[in-house]
């Protein structure tokens, strides 16, 4: 089955520090290609189509590239939506509402982990993140975010580190009042119904929000 691509990429990337001074954060290159461009071939070779990213930060550096990969953009002029307000925002672009997202910032080792998801979806499902335990998450600051049970549902707290993948059915948006909102707050409900599932990524993963973690992505491809 063949499913749209949310690539998010509006946000200000202030972790970053000076790196973002003069391009955004999914321009930095991690291992001589920019995270961006990692993120365009993890959804090609997963078959998604059409792969719709958002803008708003230095809007005009990355604009070329998307053009150049055929990437759809979805700009958000005013105001950065945060996740769940920009997935929303995109819904036309992406053209339905079973759609895997995808965070550039995500380094991965591994099966793609967008295939991995898929394999793993059941369309009675709502929002199936990809999760590795702790202490496969390189970079990583700060605990866990989920446990799962045997029948792959999410609860909050545990060693699951959720890792910037998923799929999930935009409908679920349309409950949300405000403009603005983070899809953690779509999980966090979604959980206590007990509607929220996970399913480990058999790699290793890390976080490229901060500095410090694309020299840990790096020994991390170099198998180091």
């Amino acid at each position: 089955m063949t499913r749209p691509l949310m690539i998010f990429a509006a946000g200000f990337g202030t972790r970053m520090g000076k790196l973002i001074q003069d391009r955004p954060k999914p321009m930095i290159e991690v291992a001589g290609r920019t995270m961006i461009d990692r993120a365009v071939d993890l959804g090609e070779a997963a078959g998604a189509a059409p792969i719709v990213a958002n803008t708003h930060y230095l809007h005009h550096v990355i604009t070329p590239t998307l053009h150049a990969r055929g990437v759809t953009i979805s700009p958000e002029t005013e105001q950065i939506l945060d996740t769940g307000g920009g997935l929303r925002h995109a819904r036309l672009l992406l053209g339905q509402s079973e759609t895997f997202t995808l965070n550039p910032d995500s380094i991965f080792t591994g099966p793609n982990p967008l295939l991995t998801l898929a394999n793993a979806w059941r369309p009675e499902m709502t929002a199936l993140l990809l999760c590795v335990p702790l202490s496969r998450a390189k970079g990583r600051k700060g605990g866990g975010d989920f446990s799962v049970d045997a029948g792959g549902r999410l609860t909050r707290k545990g060693d699951l580190v959720y890792i910037g993948a998923q799929i999930i059915n935009a409908d679920i948006l349309t409950e949300e009042a405000d403009e603005v909102f983070s899809l953690a707050k779509v999980w966090f409900r979604l959980a206590e119904q007990g509607k929220l599932h996970g399913v480990i990524h058999p790699g290793t993963w890390a976080d490229v929000g901060h500095p410090d973690g694309i020299a840990l992505a790096e020994k991390m491809l170099s198998g180091v």
